[in-house]
Parts: C-alpha cells; sequence; structure tokens
C-alpha cells in the first residue's frame, strides 16, 4: 500500500510503502512525547521524499546518530532516520493520510530507558 504524508504546512511531502494494517511504536523519550511522534518504521528502499528537501533542517543530539529532519516552516517532524534503524526511516502515523491506514496496533517502547530495551524496538 502507498501512504501519502506531508508536513503541517504541505512544503515537505513523501509516500511510504507499507501494508494498510501497520504496527506503530509510541516511545517515550523527552522528543517523541514532545512532538507526539507515533513511529513506523520502513526501510530506506520504502520511504521517498517526493519535494521539501530544501525545507528540511537537520537536528541531532546526544551520539549525533540519529537524523531528525524538520520542516524550517512549519516545525514539523514527518520522518527521520533512528538510531535503531540506520539503514531505513522512522516515519510519524501522525503525518500520514489515514485514508490508506485500515487497521493500526500500537505498542510501547520505554525510551527514557533506550540502553535497555533497543533489543524490544521492532
Amino acid at each position: 500500500m502507498l501512504h501519502k504524508g506531508s508536513c503541517h504546512c504541505g512544503a515537505v511531502k513523501f509516500t511510504v510503502n507499507a501494508p494498510a494494517d501497520i504496527n506503530v511504536t509510541r516511545c517515550n523519550c523527552s522528543l517523541c512525547t514532545m512532538a507526539g511522534f507515533l513511529h513506523l518504521i520502513v526501510k530506506k528502499e520504502d520511504f521517498t521524499l517526493l519535494q521539501g528537501q530544501d525545507n528540511l533542517t537537520l537536528y541531532q543530539f546526544n551520539t549525533h546518530t540519529a537524523q531528525h529532519f524538520f520542516c524550517k516552516i512549519c516545525g514539523i517532524k514527518s520522518f527521520y532516520i533512528p538510531c535503531s534503524h540506520p539503514d531505513g526511516y522512522s516515519v510519524n502515523v501522525n503525518c500520514l493520510d489515514h485514508s490508506t491506514i485500515k487497521h493500526m496496533i500500537t505498542k510501547d517502547f520505554d525510551g527514557q530507558n533506550w540502553e535497555d530495551n533497543i533489543e524490544k524496538i521492532t
């Protein structure tokens, strides 16, 4: 299934190949909690940035491994390259057009204790 997504203002647009029934991860780390990010992890080849490369700004912290991309105009992080899946993307389900999502199962992840739990993330 091809899912369409964007930031709030629409300057950044992308597509994601994923099933209509998706498994989503809700992380309780400070960044995910503050942003309301719901993770849909996909392989790099299943993500296509359609427009807005020039409107993205990069934020990194701690180990500087994860690449958090935010829209320079509206500030929304629609996707990023996570530490846990450096060869893929984590897409914010809240930024997807929900008309292509048939069913969503949400699993909690204890990101406040990331090092102790990284083995549990899918």
